[in-house]
């Protein structure tokens, strides 16, 4: 039974505020995104690590016992290495690089191995990128990736994010962008190493947008992003309406959404590439 590691870069306490505002755990989001993809038959097995937290493996587990590991999502700065949760999560990285496991890592999860790597992070000149990442595009080498078999020649993704990529370590090769980062997905390969990572989510639901959302109304209304208060909760409301009933055209057709977010199937399919392509060869070989 191929086993997977949730590397999980958010603190317990900012994950409960989520789950309080109607999001799923980190946990059982990774979960329900790979159920559409796994083969019958195949069952998968999750073990998570509050890393944020300073968590480490229990005694008789290490990395050496997983097939590969998912990095989350996170509120820190990788740039911030005052802080020792950002120092060890760092760490952590290149440790599971150095291990040769298959990784993939969403937001956090790519800024975090790209500095692990030698890469750089900074704050994106071009704002926040919350709610839906549009018109992201599969450069060339992304068109022939297979993190992308299946997916359409543009689409979009939930998100938010106020950091970006720079510059990829050595190996790194971008696979799509969109008009606010250049990097919004990447692989970074050396030999049989390789990491995926985007700078969306693909494990978010519309409810996990709308807690993230109505959690930071003061920081939406001063960057601009609503009006007031009210703006913000009007937003809230009409994805948490969406994520309750998905078919609701009239929504769907407001906010600009088509099935690439819509269908669950479509939203996490870089996640059923990753398995089909690196973990299941991985732990079949191990």
């Amino acid at each position: 039974m191929p086993r997977l590691l949730v590397f999980n870069g958010t603190p317990q306490a900012l994950e409960t505020k989520l789950v309080d505002g109607g999001s799923k755990s980190y946990e059982d989001m990774i979960r329900g995104s790979f159920e559409p993809h796994r083969p019958a038959g195949c069952d998968l097995e999750f073990f998570s690590l509050r890393v944020a937290d300073g968590e480490t493996f229990p005694q008789g587990l290490g990395l050496g016992d997983f097939d590969g590991v998912w990095i989350s999502g996170s509120p820190h700065n990788v740039y911030a290495l005052d802080q020792p949760s950002v120092r060890e999560q760092v760490e952590l990285a290149r440790a599971i690089w150095e291990a040769g496991i298959p990784a993939f890592g969403s937001c956090w999860g790519l800024q975090v191995m790209t500095a692990a790597l030698g890469g750089t992070v900074h704050l994106n000149p071009n704002g926040r990128e919350v709610g839906v990442a549009r018109r992201i595009v599969p450069t060339e080498a992304g068109r022939g990736h297979a993190m992308y078999r299946g997916k359409p020649a543009a689409f979009d993704a939930l998100c938010t994010h106020e950091d970006e990529v720079a510059s990829l370590p050595t190996g790194g090769t971008v696979l799509a962008s969109n008009a606010v980062s250049r990097v919004q997905a990447a692989v970074i390969e050396d030999g049989a190493r390789r990491f995926w990572g985007v700078q969306y989510h693909p494990e978010f639901s519309f409810a996990t947008v709308a807690a993230i959302i109505a959690s930071r109304v003061e920081r939406h209304v001063a960057e601009g992003l609503a009006r007031d208060a009210n703006d913000v909760a009007a937003i809230v409301a009409e994805y948490r309406a969406l994520d309750a009933v998905p078919v609701r055209g009239d929504l769907a057709w407001r906010l600009g959404l088509g099935p690439d977010v819509l269908d669950p199937a479509q939203r996490t399919l870089e996640f059923g590439n990753w398995l089909q392509a690196d973990v299941l060869p991985y732990a079949a070989r191990r």
